[in-house]
């Protein structure tokens, strides 16, 4: 006669168990649950960065563009603090910001407008975008609106605000955002509906 073995029944575990036991990820599903569990959002992302930067540090050494740098950054934290806009990264002569679209528009057409005088020489660009996008584990965000948000940054000019349509309906009473055609970004399959914002 044949010897029927039966299959192992899994051990259950507890939540404790897998963030406390040493066995490996694959044999705890709760970590797995955990660990690919996402969470969708819809944020409001810009991208601001300090138009020739590069060109300018070449032209008058590390000491002066470290000088513009910081106060580009104070500038930054000063404004989106107060306006209650996260500044979700640093990127070396740029931050991404997040959050909610009115205040976010908001800060970056405040930031534009302040940096004249404190981030002279140079001026701000920025790119918005709105959207629905992953937060994955629970500080980076994931989708096209990120994108989207910094291709408008790097297409735009000196001075220059580009948002999406999304964004451009969340301007400001006293500012102002003018429909441009749409545009074809790296990324994207169908040109994409842009606005330039002004205060």
């Amino acid at each position: 006669a044949l010897l029927k073995v039966r299959p192992a029944r899994p051990r259950p575990w507890s939540v404790q168990q897998s963030f406390t036991s040493a066995t490996p990820l694959r044999q705890s599903p709760v970590v797995l649950v955990f660990y690919v569990g996402l969470m969708r959002v819809t944020r409001t992302f810009a991208f601001v960065d300090l138009s020739e930067f590069t060109d300018f540090t070449e032209r008058n050494g590390d000491t002066a563009a470290a000088e513009v740098l910081a106060r580009f950054r104070s500038l930054v934290r000063s404004v989106a603090s107060r306006r209650g806009v996260l500044v979700g990264k640093w990127l070396g002569d740029g931050v991404m910001l997040i959050g909610e679209a009115e205040p976010t528009v908001a800060t970056v057409l405040e930031l534009h407008w302040q940096s004249l005088y404190a981030c002279a020489p140079l001026a701000l660009r920025s790119g918005l975008a709105q959207g629905e996008v992953m937060l994955f584990e629970g500080d980076d965000y994931i989708g096209s609106a990120v994108n989207l948000a910094s291709r408008l940054c790097e297409r735009a000019y000196p001075l220059e605000m580009l948002a999406d349509a999304e964004v451009a309906r969340a301007v400001p009473r006293w500012a102002r955002g003018i429909a441009a055609p749409p545009v074809d970004i790296r990324g994207f399959a169908h040109p994409v509906a842009i606005s330039r914002l002004f205060k």
